[in-house]
């Protein structure tokens, strides 16, 4: 928040721990959009492109184009659509000059239990220049029904140069809360956009497409999730106002993990998404880097194997190792579950991940976090090991999308509400690593007594933020509240970055 209409800097901090209360009038029961709104039907014209998107490449002279075609079909004795049949075309040019540029690229259909999806392309338009507007349609030109025309600007590219406004935000979901979010985000015109992870959550879903959350109350106990696919469909279709024209990057959540038989996980995820795996040393669509104008971002796999053997370990070491601090100052991670969260639901649930990880990203001078998975907002203090460090990363979470299941209130440093350390083993990865304190205020306790030093900022709200990079080493963060204006902020600070000064080198790498 302001401070005597000043914003405040990371350079004052560490600031005093603040807990805005919590607003009775936004913790209505969800309600879930209907499946009759406009905007989660199909195209009026058959085969015509649906749920589109836009991602980025690699190359900042590049980006991907994702769409749909053909409606999904459940039940049994499916005949899948031929990937083959439709054409993966996207015609495009520089805004104004006409689209006589074509790229093509592959195509594909997954099934998961009961369901066949539509078909899925993905292009690669190569060739761009940077930091310009683009128009677009995609399709195939064979058949009268290629999309609307829709416009994106890539990143830019010249050291000192950023996008202007980068969208944050995870746990969305498909309720009247999450279209108020998406909307809300518009207004502020995203120039990117990031979606750390739990985005249809279809697997809350029965095959019947009934809201439950368990495994499945049919068959208990049951091998794998029923997770009602369509979902995906509708929240692919709500989301085009936002992904059609804003180039978005998503790291996957919980949700989207629907195991399904002979253990195969991330099926829709994998399917539905362009990912950079392939083109930056990546083995696995759940990890990746990319660039944006001057920021290298590193997206982290929660739910892959994360410890210092695993490949992902391997790779982010490599990855960090590459990064010109002279190209791209500004050193942004995001994934799923936090490590630094001061609410009861999931605390410390990511203990595993951050012992085997934090010393890495602290050492190459990783200058912010983002998060989800909580689903309430809280900014850090700059914090390493549990302890204040004026060159330890932001840590973000922002699970305050919409999601189907409402607010996180408690926090776990109130009386009554610190959780067994028993109840906090990784559910997924199946690690334990989060035991009492050994040091500081809470030394031989699981959980501070009161909000914890390293917690400056948390509020159980709906909402988004926005990361404004003005330079090479000051970036504005703002927090935005559904129950606001879209121009009011509800917390505001400027992340400042010292070149310089910060460990060029692992404190402890083990």
């Amino acid at each position: 928040m302001r401070v005597n209409g000043i914003i405040p800097t990371t350079l004052e901090g560490p600031f005093t721990p603040v807990t805005v209360p919590v607003k009775t009038s936004i913790l209505s029961k969800m309600t879930i959009l209907s499946l009759n709104d406009t905007r989660l039907k199909r195209p009026k014209l058959e085969l015509q492109p649906e749920q589109i998107s836009v991602s980025l490449s690699s190359d900042a002279s590049s980006v991907w184009i994702s769409w749909v075609t053909g409606e999904f079909q459940t039940g049994y004795d499916i005949e899948p659509l031929d990937p083959q049949s439709i054409a993966s075309v996207v015609q495009y040019g520089i805004y104004g000059t006409g689209r006589n540029n074509e790229a093509t690229g592959n195509s594909l259909v997954y099934s998961q239990q009961y369901y066949t999806s539509g078909i899925m392309h993905h292009v690669l338009i190569t060739g761009l220049d940077p930091d310009t507007l683009y128009e677009y349609q995609c399709g195939d030109p064979s058949i009268p029904a290629m999309s609307d025309v829709y416009y994106f600007r890539t990143m830019p590219s010249q050291p000192g140069d950023y996008p202007d406004r980068i969208a944050v935000v995870g746990d969305l979901g498909l309720t009247y809360n999450t279209s108020t979010t998406i909307n809300h985000m518009l207004v502020n015109h995203p120039s990117l956009a990031l979606l750390v992870g739990d985005l249809s959550f279809a697997d809350l879903y029965l095959a019947n497409g009934t809201l439950s959350d368990c495994c499945s109350c049919s068959f208990p106990p049951c091998p794998y999730q029923e997770t009602f696919q369509p979902r995906w469909d509708y929240w692919g279709r709500f989301m085009q106002i936002l992904t059609a024209k804003v180039p978005t990057m998503v790291i996957e959540g919980d949700h989207e993990i629907e195991l399904q038989a002979d253990n195969q996980t991330f099926t829709s995820y994998s399917s539905r998404f362009a990912f950079l795996s392939g083109e930056n040393g990546s083995s696995s669509a759940l990890y990746y880097s990319f660039d944006a104008g001057g920021i290298h971002f590193v997206m982290l796999g929660a739910y892959a194997p994360y410890d210092k053997s695993s490949d992902q370990y391997k790779w982010l070491e490599s990855d960090l190792s590459n990064v010109n601090r002279s190209v791209t100052p500004w050193l942004v991670a995001a994934w799923h579950p936090p490590w630094y969260s001061t609410y009861k639901e999931h605390y410390r649930e990511a203990e595993c991940m951050r012992v085997e990880m934090e010393d890495l990203l602290y050492a190459y001078g990783v200058d912010i976090v983002f998060n989800g998975h909580v689903n309430a907002y809280e900014r850090s203090n700059r914090v390493y090991n549990y302890t204040l460090d004026p060159f330890g990363p932001v840590y973000i979470t922002v699970g305050t999308g919409g999601n189907e299941k409402n607010l996180t209130l408690e926090h776990a440093d109130e009386p009554g509400n610190c959780p067994d350390p028993s109840s906090t083993p990784d559910g997924y990865m199946g690690g334990f690593c989060a035991f009492n304190f050994t040091s500081g205020p809470a030394a031989g306790n699981f959980c501070w007594n009161e909000q914890p030093d390293y917690s400056a900022y948390r509020d159980p709200s709906f909402g988004y933020g926005i990361l404004e990079v003005k330079n090479e080493t000051h970036a504005l963060w703002t927090w935005y509240r559904n129950q606001d204006y879209t121009h009011v902020a509800g917390d505001v600070i400027y992340i400042v970055r010292q070149p310089g000064q910060q460990p060029v080198q692992p404190k402890v790498i083990n």
